[in-house]
């Protein structure tokens, strides 16, 4: 049961605690009961996540699986974006210490780049006007744009001792804390398992202690 108030880590089946698009992506194949579990099944559950990636409306998801789901180039993306989030998942955790980018991602990153490039617009409300980006679907793979830009994102703006697989599973998180110490993917996964776990370690010391 949900408690009021309490914000879920999981949308629509999928797991959001990254805090970045591309970890979230990364996160899509997670470890439960010591297996992995593939969230990415096919190219329906691929525009699933996108949708509750707020990447796309309920609209497009309708319409994009009604023109691609059964075809072979969407299945085909589907695969190609498990094999970008393992490469990723790769070069993160090599990223997260301290190593630098290699340069076959940074080639895959580019070709994807020019391919499936992420577009700018000017949005207006009322008197506040904003640089709104945006991509255009005229193939499969062109789901492959936000993601490419997130990940770039992620190498060059965000700060990698803010970024980190979380140390009780194999999800990974930008720490967006004050104090930078978060070391869970999040509370309700993995955090409440190591405060329970620290505290028993505290009870059985106080018992050897006293004994």
């Amino acid at each position: 049961m949900k408690v009021r108030g309490q914000k879920s880590d999981w949308k629509d089946g999928f797991l959001f605690v990254g805090n970045e698009l591309v970890l979230d992506f990364v996160n899509t194949c997670p470890v439960q009961d010591s297996r992995r579990v593939e969230l990415l099944v096919d190219f329906a559950a691929l525009l699933r996540w996108f949708r509750a990636a707020d990447c796309l409306s309920s609209k497009e998801l309708s319409g994009l699986q009604d023109l691609w789901g059964n075809t072979r180039k969407a299945q085909e993306t589907a695969g190609l974006m498990r094999k970008l989030r393992e490469d990723l998942r790769k070069e993160i955790l090599a990223w997260e210490r301290g190593e630098a980018i290699g340069r076959s991602i940074v080639e895959e990153l580019n070709r994807l780049l020019a391919e499936h490039p992420m577009r700018v617009r000017l949005a207006v409300n009322g008197t506040v006007n904003a640089a709104e980006s945006w991509f255009e679907l005229r193939e499969p793979a062109d789901l492959f744009a936000p993601l490419v830009q997130s990940a770039v994102k992620l190498f060059v703006d965000i700060d990698r001792e803010r970024v980190r697989k979380c140390d009780q599973c194999v999800l990974h998180f930008r720490d967006t804390s004050k104090k930078g110490t978060r070391r869970w993917c999040s509370m309700q996964l993995c955090g409440n398992r190591l405060k329970v776990a620290a505290y028993a370690a505290r009870r059985r010391n106080r018992g050897k202690t006293r004994g």
